[in-house]
């Protein structure tokens, strides 16, 4: 759980979207499942994180939020000198829902499998 305020004070006007994206970037990455949704990789990486907004709904507590985040992954091998698996860095994508309480901006992300 974290809290997006800034997004919060952006709902209703038409610089939400981007605030919201711009906010996301900027929160620890520690606290998006990014490592649950790999697809291609086995260690998820908390730089070069983008986001889009999807679809966006509320209801009278809570600003709904299907956001798309983009992000890198690496292979994570021995690291031993003689290991010949490159560590490059992989783009995954995984889809999540966030959950903004309209009072508090508290938010909860759940990942859409």
């Amino acid at each position: 759980m974290f809290y997006l305020n800034q997004s919060l004070q952006a709902w209703n006007t038409n610089t939400f979207n981007k605030t919201l994206k711009q906010e996301i970037c900027s929160i620890d990455t520690d606290l998006l499942p990014l490592q649950q949704g790999l697809t291609q990789s086995s260690y998820a990486l908390g730089n070069n994180l983008s986001a889009t907004v999807l679809r966006v709904t509320s209801d009278k507590t809570h600003i709904h939020v299907k956001t798309g985040l983009f992000y890198t992954g690496v292979i994570a091998g021995c690291n031993c000198a003689d290991d010949p698996t490159p560590v490059d860095e992989i783009n995954e994508y995984c889809e999540v829902l966030l959950h903004i309480n309209k009072n508090t901006a508290e938010t909860i992300v759940t990942i859409i499998e």
